[in-house]
């Protein structure tokens, strides 16, 4: 494992947290809603436990982090505990959620785009040029360094997360108890049904807990800021995310979220008129781009991280003169600009909700791994519960994920079969 040296280190301890709330907050809290609407209030089940897994998870890493403090977050946890076959098998499905987690991002950004000019995503064609050009903007920006990417995602982090926090308190206080959440459970299926479908749909709002396992070498003193930032942004973006989008889910009636593509901008209308709609929607945009922008970074430093201990192929180890893995950002960014363009053709809502199922079931594997290689390697007997625990709700949440997303992600883990054999061959 190849250490960087301190002198190439240019995150620290708020850009590392800036870095984990804005990859969290993202399109998630904005878009979500739609998605739960089916649900109505028998949500906040899924909400329940997504939090508490999201936690044990946070508190996990946290400890892996402390122990192995380099780069490529889960995939490195994996490979230490159980070798290369696993190791590939983790990084090569963390890398395909990202690319996935991309192109749902980029089509929320545009959804938000089109909630402040209708005209820009009046077709689906429309609503797919703006989100390519918000994944190659964001791609830029990476190509640029790690620390511009880093000074980026501190300042959208802070320009989504305060309004957000705002907006959650402040609505509170209009929720109507007498109709909010009414019928409580619309769709009539059975709680714990309710509880399995939500759990697999809220998670994806709180995936990106580990993102700063996963520059790690690029972080200064990463035993003592890596896991501060796991825990910290995870703690801030659970609170922010949850409050929003439950708020906004009894507000507005659940056929109009239902076809909603910015269902929080269209909450904040109800409530204060058309320029707060807009004004919620800008944050969205906002909010979208900077977890673009934090995805964007991880997709090349993945990549980096599985290619030095030589499990990628070796050109995802190249940097340029600012230490910038140039190809995994591009191969990244290719991949999933061809998901948004496989899927243009369906609505906003449609691509959205197959793209963060997939990204998640993509994501799921990864967390169970993860938890099992602390559970089976790590040190505490406490933390060792914590991992177990860890584990039961990422096996809980990839049974619910269901049957599409899940073969989908199938087909593209045994793809990457054959690259990995191809590798063992040529050591």
């Amino acid at each position: 494992m190849r250490t960087t040296p301190a002198s190439a280190r240019p995150l620290g301890l708020w850009t590392a947290t800036a870095l984990v709330v804005g990859s969290m907050i993202g399109s998630g809290v904005f878009l979500l809603p739609a998605a739960l609407a089916p649900y109505g209030g028998a949500s906040l089940i899924g909400w329940a436990i997504t939090l508490c897994g999201a936690l044990l998870l946070a508190f996990t890493f946290a400890r892996m982090a402390m122990r192995w403090p380099h780069s490529g977050g889960p995939y490195t946890y994996a490979h230490r505990a159980f070798g290369d076959s696993v190791g590939f098998v983790v990084a090569w499905s963390y890398w395909i959620s990202i690319w996935c987690a991309n192109a749902a991002i980029a089509v929320a950004f545009a959804g938000s785009l089109g909630a402040l000019a209708p005209q820009l995503t009046a077709t689906p064609a429309r609503a797919a040029a703006c989100a390519l050009a918000a994944l190659w903007i964001c791609a830029g920006v990476n190509l640029a360094g790690v620390r511009e990417a880093g000074r980026m995602q501190l300042v959208t982090t802070a320009l989504k997360l305060l309004p957000l926090l705002l907006f959650g308190a402040v609505a509170l206080w209009w929720l109507d108890p007498a109709t909010a959440f009414r019928p409580f459970n619309p769709g009539g299926g059975s709680l714990s049904q309710v509880a399995n479908a939500t759990a697999a749909l809220t998670l994806w709002a709180l995936l990106g807990l580990e993102a700063a396992t996963v520059p790690a070498g690029a972080i200064a003193n990463p035993e003592r800021n890596v896991p501060r930032a796991t825990v910290i942004g995870t703690l801030l973006a659970g609170i922010a995310t949850i409050l929003a989008c439950t708020v906004v889910l009894g507000l507005v009636p659940a056929e109009t979220l239902r076809q909603s593509p910015s269902p929080m901008a269209d909450a904040a209308a109800s409530l204060w008129g058309p320029a707060a709609g807009l004004a919620l929607a800008a944050v969205s945009a906002v909010s979208c781009f900077g977890a673009l922008n934090g995805w964007t970074l991880l997709s090349g430093q993945l990549p980096l991280a599985a290619a030095r201990d030589r499990v990628f192929p070796a050109f995802f180890a190249r940097v340029d003169a600012r230490g910038t893995p140039r190809l995994g950002i591009v191969f990244g960014s290719v991949l999933a600009s061809a998901l948004v363009l496989s899927n243009y053709s369906r609505s906003l809502v449609q691509v959205f909700t197959f793209s963060i199922l997939l990204s998640t079931a993509a994501t799921l594997l990864p967390y169970v791994a993860g938890s099992a290689a602390w559970l089976l390697r790590g040190q505490g007997g406490r933390s060792r519960i914590v991992a177990g625990f860890a584990l039961a709700f990422s096996l809980y949440a990839l049974w619910g994920i269901g049957g599409e997303a899940l073969s989908w992600g199938a087909l593209l883990i045994a793809a990457g079969l054959p690259v990995h054999l191809l590798l063992q061959l040529r050591r």
